[in-house]
């Protein structure tokens, strides 16, 4: 079975930083994009980055300029680095995944259990 889990959530002030990681594990033959969605109390998921196998990255306008999307592939890993939060960044935040497990088997979309991120003063 594959696994994301996401670590590095918490509680910040607002102006604060913090950083999530991502971790693929199981038997994954590739991944191809993986980013970062957030869910808001009483608001649909929505996505925030993802990066491509490329490095090619995309993010929410609400975050362009503040958060920063990168990846480890040795790793299996992903991050999202996040600057200067505020309030409306709280959310629970999931890593998702396109990868392929097996060589010759199509792209199979997974996601984590979530993370907490909270900015209050």
């Amino acid at each position: 079975q594959v696994q994301l889990v996401e670590s590095g959530g918490g509680l910040v002030q607002p102006g604060g930083s913090l950083r999530l990681s991502c971790a693929a594990s199981g038997r994954i033959f590739s991944i191809n994009a993986i980013g970062w969605y957030r869910q808001a109390p009483g608001k649909q998921r929505e996505l925030v980055a993802t990066i491509t196998s490329g490095g090619s990255t995309n993010y929410a306008d609400s975050v362009k300029g503040r958060f920063t999307i990168s990846r480890d592939n040795a790793k299996n890993t992903v991050y999202l680095q996040m600057n200067s939060l505020k309030p409306e960044d709280t959310a629970v935040y999931y890593c998702n995944a396109d990868l392929v497990r097996v060589r010759g088997l199509p792209l199979r979309n997974y996601w984590g259990q979530g993370t907490q991120v909270t900015v209050s003063s």
